[in-house]
């Protein structure tokens, strides 16, 4: 609702920019007739030109973010047909040629001295917000970057409303009050034009880096104006968070043969998801009759990966006998919002049962939920009856699916529990207390950075720290710390931490696709036996998708440790560091 309320402010101040005057010639043309049969009209069609505009530039940008696989060229073609229409008036008018015909027959009319009703001025409204709606630059940046983020959606569209209403309501004063506004900032017409052309420039040399490969973001960079930073900043500030590694209390003795479940409340809709993997969309309603277990995961997310093994197993184990596993994945990251990601590591870590993509959070806030991993329970009748955070407690968990089967009437389930076997990134944590936190490394959430001063969102060299404390990390190398992750520029870049666990991840991806070889060292040497899943004994190995890499896995957790990974060649993006 906030966004909403400064889209409307945005648009209340769309008067005293130049992007309107090439529009309020039609708006006071018709200022010496009654206001509420022309020039509401024409306003209200102003409004709806320009959302249902923009919202098909917004589709079309996130046709650009999905399209990693397939039918990219495509997109990239119409948003530079949109930069063209913008830089070169005579295209624009070309490909718009219909509508500006209608335009001018509507004016023409009015400039005869026909009386003009409430339908010729709504058609009028038409036709200007056609004009409108390439002119608006940043509020369609802003959108194609919340595409970008989070893919086009009724959001998007309700965003661009409000902002056409505010704007709506300027003109409506302006034009209550009269002509002489108008009059006052004739002069200056001319500077909508450039504006325009400038816009036009813009978003050519954008789709141009996209299709070079040279930003990842897709559009977050081709708006005119740091649309990118605020839609990114209000995503950390509303996205969730990672259980704490402490575990839950348990609601009763991993030994007792019944638990104790309470009633939290009927399973809320699973609507809002805008893909399902492994089967076609469920709602709470057609789950009826059976037990549910609801998890919430993220595909790189450590604490998800260890009790995925555990997810599977029950998931396999009890299907005949009424259980319904549903997997929510709800993104951290940006490169976790491609449905095609989540599609090969669920299908790389084996799983089968039905996921629901929830990249607008949709059932995520419908459940209330606050962490990565949580599981909540439904029982046949739909009520929640138990849930859980974050990891272990696996034995618990299982006792609860058993009692709730055993309560819908399910024949023959056994009490014996799931023997697990886990290996790589899905073994279980070493059980310590005192490993290093996760850590991450955009200047978003960054904490201990140890190579001086942060330069954001530009490329800037960095320097080895001098001395590196426990939990501190730092850079050496050229690199561009962005809100979410680090890029390097040059080749031979390297990341460093001073750490203390057993394991160590890092959430790594390439930003065109093109492979990146690493090499990490332990201590200042090759890690040997205790390289990772993702390094061998050398310490080399390759980032070419976007997911969490485990680097280094020793024998126990003892004392501290120095990492570093140098890469050979630019353009590896580093997310964060998680421990185990």
């Amino acid at each position: 609702m906030l966004v909403i309320i400064l889209a409307y402010l945005g648009g209340l101040l769309t008067i005293a920019s130049p992007c309107i005057l090439p529009v309020l010639p039609f708006v006071f043309a018709r200022s010496d007739q009654p206001f509420a049969r022309t020039g509401l009209p024409l306003l209200t069609g102003m409004a709806l030109t320009f959302t249902l505009f923009a919202t098909l530039a917004a589709v079309g940008g996130g046709w650009v973010v999905a399209a990693n696989q397939y039918g990219r060229y495509a997109a990239l073609a119409l948003m530079a047909l949109f930069g063209i229409t913008l830089l070169f008036p005579q295209v624009a008018e070309r490909v718009m040629r219909p509508l500006v015909s209608a335009g001018n027959a509507l004016s023409n009319r009015i400039a005869a001295g026909r009386p003009a009703g409430a339908g010729s001025s709504f058609l009028l409204g038409i036709a200007t917000g056609l004009l409108w709606a390439p002119c608006a630059g940043p509020i369609l940046g802003l959108v194609l970057t919340g595409a970008a983020l989070q893919g086009a959606s009724t959001g998007s569209t309700l965003l661009l409303l409000a902002y056409a209403a505010g704007a709506v309501t300027s003109l409506a004063l302006a034009l209550l009050i009269g002509g002489k506004v108008f009059t006052a900032m004739k002069r200056s017409l001319g500077v909508g034009e450039w504006i325009r052309r400038a816009l036009g420039a813009a978003m050519l040399l954008g789709v141009a880096a996209i299709a070079l490969g040279l930003d990842t973001g897709v559009l977050a960079r081709l708006s005119t104006v740091s649309t990118g930073g605020i839609e990114q900043s209000l995503l950390h500030k509303l996205a969730p968070h990672k259980a704490p590694d402490a575990q839950a209390p348990a609601a009763a003795s991993a030994s007792d043969s019944a638990v104790n479940l309470s009633d939290r409340g009927r399973m809320p809709p699973l609507t809002g998801a805008v893909q399902w993997l492994n089967s076609p969309p469920l709602s709470a309603q057609a789950l009826r009759g059976k037990v549910v277990l609801v998890d919430f995961w993220t595909y790189s997310c450590i604490n998800c990966l260890r009790a995925l093994p555990y997810v599977k197993a029950w998931a396999e184990k009890y299907h005949d006998r009424g259980l319904v596993v549903i997997g929510v994945h709800a993104p951290e990251f940006a490169f976790e919002r491609d449905v095609g990601n989540v599609a090969k590591a669920a299908k790389k870590l084996g799983i089968t049962y039905p996921i629901a993509i929830d990249n607008e959070y949709k059932i995520w806030r419908a459940f209330d939920n606050q962490y990565w991993p949580a599981h909540y329970f439904i029982d046949a009748r739909g009520d929640i009856r138990y849930q859980h955070f974050g990891e272990g407690e696996y034995d618990q968990s299982e006792r609860v699916i058993q009692q709730l089967l055993r309560e819908a009437g399910a024949k023959d389930v056994s009490g014996n529990l799931s023997a697990v076997s886990a290996s790589g990134v899905e073994q279980a944590a070493s059980g310590m207390d005192d490993i290093s936190p996760e850590t991450y490394l955009g200047y978003g959430r960054a904490e201990n950075f140890a190579s001086g001063k942060v330069t954001g969102d530009r490329p800037a060299d960095y320097s080895r720290p001098v001395a590196l404390p426990l939990n501190a990390w730092g850079l050496e190398g050229r690199w561009t710390i962005g809100m979410e992750n680090v890029t390097l520029n040059h080749a031979g870049g390297k990341i460093l931490y001073q750490f203390h666990a057993r394991d160590l991840h890092l959430v790594l991806g390439p930003t065109n696709g093109k492979p990146v070889h690493f090499k990490v060292l332990l201590d200042g040497k090759a890690p040997g036996k205790m390289h990772g899943t993702d390094s061998d004994a050398a310490g080399n190995g390759t980032v070419s998708e976007q997911r969490l890499y485990q680097l280094i896995r020793q024998f126990d957790g003892r004392g501290e440790h120095t990492f570093s990974i140098e890469f050979a060649e630019a353009g590896v993006k580093a997310y964060a560091f998680t421990f185990g």
